[in-house]
């Protein structure tokens, strides 16, 4: 029989939270807890809510595959109480024997794995640390989805599950083939993308900037937001370390509201982004100490959104900082203990003020499903979006697939394998992607 993690390797999960780490690296059989992270924190996004709504039994049957095979000894789903709520799920309530429901306050970003398992366990995970360094395993619902499908029927994974939202005239849920080219999603859903405005792949917040007539699909899309330049969410993308260093030095007022709101520093975390952005101010050389803290940033952007009232973004310079540490290969070290600071749970930010301050709440609606599935007429499929090394393809222009067909290996080390998720003709490989072409 295969070892579980072989079996997790060869279906070619991800993290679907938009890490994108390998699936079957994160498993261990020391974990106590499996915490299912169904806390979409960032405004408009229902994709999890979805799978909860419609595929539930499929996420129960990856969560009690993971457990039975020795990853926790008891799971919890852990959501925002309003999502909760409408699914008609209460606190507490067990969905299995060992699968518990807790549900999460309305605040963001109550999804950054480091809060849900303070909120959801009581544990608190240290600085530069993982989660399973107090005995949990952090896993998304979309990826258990993938890991029940993997574990209890074998079938590998070929969809994403995506909202589609913003400055449009619905919202919509539904599964594409991964690979889905963005045009052609909007295209099925008779959308068109407002003149100026930004398209993102993932939430208002911590989403990237993409062309919508190049982009595609990967395992870890969450969403494709459309925004408005004019919103807060889309100014706060467009702004760069370089000019916020330029407005600092002019503009900053030394409040510290950035890292009075930072949820990171309010864990107890040695994080202050408004000293990172004074060092970069005087700049010359950066303190080592603190320039290693940036690690310590999940990227929420609390600090530039709501925060700062000089329009300056701490998130842009410590994302630089960020840059270095990895082209040094720099990891912060500190065993200090830490606890969250006791002002805390007066400092958490409602998930409805945070969304208006982003300038999105007008935006909010439960997204439609659409009643059929999108099955495009190619897809282009990524090799190297995931954490670690690009898968190798194993195909050749002009060859046949059927989906769930494997048409890249898994390199050496941290990689994983990517399967056909149409049933079509190779058009291109190149060492980026595979185009498939649908048949028919």
């Amino acid at each position: 029989m295969k070892d579980i993690r072989q079996l997790i390797r060869e279906s070619g999960a991800v993290g679907a939270g938009g890490a994108g780490f390998p699936a079957w690296a994160k498993f261990s059989a020391d974990a106590e807890i499996l915490l299912i992270n169904g806390a979409e924190c960032e405004p408009l996004l229902y994709t999890d809510y979805y799978i909860l709504k419609e595929e539930r039994q499929t996420v129960l049957a990856g969560a009690e595959a993971l457990l039975d095979s020795g990853e926790g000894r008891e799971a919890i789903l852990a959501l925002e109480t309003r999502k909760g709520e409408l699914l008609s799920l209460y606190d507490g309530q067990k969905l299995t024997p060992r699968l518990t429901v807790r549900l999460l306050p309305d605040a963001y970003p109550m999804g950054d794995e480091v809060s849900l398992v303070l909120e959801a366990t009581g544990r608190t995970v240290p600085p530069g640390k993982l989660p399973l360094s107090v005995g949990v395993v952090v896993r998304n619902v979309e990826t258990v989805w993938n890991l029940g499908r993997a574990l209890t029927e074998g079938k590998p994974v070929c969809d994403s599950w995506i909202t589609v939202c913003g400055d449009l005239p619905e919202s919509y849920t539904l599964r594409v083939p991964v690979g889905t080219p963005v045009r052609d999603i909007l295209t099925h859903l008779s959308l068109s993308v407002p003149e100026g405005d930004l398209v993102l792949d993932g939430g208002p917040a911590m989403g990237k900037i993409i062309d919508p007539d190049t982009a595609v699909i990967t395992k870890t899309t969450k969403a494709i937001t459309v925004l408005p330049r004019s919103c807060t969410a889309s100014r706060s993308h467009l702004k760069n370390a370089e000019v916020s260093l330029r407005l600092a030095a002019s503009a900053c007022c030394q409040c510290t509201r950035c890292t009075d709101m930072c949820p990171r520093y309010l864990l107890g975390y040695p994080l202050a982004p408004h000293l990172m952005v004074r060092a970069g101010v005087k700049g010359g050389q950066i303190d080592p100490r603190l320039l290693a803290t940036a690690q310590l940033c999940c990227g929420c952007g609390l600090c530039e959104t709501v925060a700062c009232c000089q329009g300056i973004s701490p998130k842009a310079v410590i994302d630089s900082y960020k840059e270095i540490l990895r082209q040094s290969g720099t990891r912060y070290r500190d065993e200090a203990p830490v606890s969250p600071r006791a002002d805390r749970a007066f400092r958490i930010l409602p998930a409805h003020r945070f969304a208006e301050h982003m300038g999105v709440a007008r935006y909010h609606r439960i997204p439609l499903r659409p009643r059929e599935r999108m099955i495009p007429s190619r897809v282009e499929i990524p090799l190297g979006r995931q954490i670690g090394a690009p898968s190798v393809p194993a195909v050749s222009v002009g060859d046949t697939v059927r989906r769930g067909q494997v048409i890249a290996t898994a390199a050496e080390g941290l990689s994983v394998p990517q399967h056909a998720s149409l049933c079509g003709t190779v058009r291109a490989v190149t060492s980026t992607s595979i185009t498939i072409e649908r048949e028919g």
